[in-house]
């Protein structure tokens, strides 16, 4: 069984914001997330300069002219990497 759950926190205490019908007496297992407020963190990296520096790594010159290819390979056609 998972149920998510809107609770707020006071210091000590997890508040639900509603009814959380589980049985007293019983341990459950919690998993806590603050909730996100829809905007991305500046942490978070940029995703297409990831790709560009997994390319580069990996000495992927051609990776605009057949990108294609390199989204939707099989693990067999590895040998056409060196063209």
């Amino acid at each position: 069984m998972s149920k998510v759950l809107h609770a707020t926190y006071d210091g000590k205490v997890l508040h639900p914001e509603g009814e959380v019908n589980l049985e007293p007496n019983i341990r459950y297992l919690l998993t806590v997330e603050k909730e996100s407020n829809g905007e991305i963190s500046p942490e978070t990296p940029y995703p297409l300069g990831v790709i560009k520096r997994l390319a580069t790594d990996m000495k992927i010159e051609n990776l605009a002219e057949r990108h294609d290819f390199f989204a939707h390979r099989k693990l067999e056609d590895q040998e056409d990497l060196a063209r």
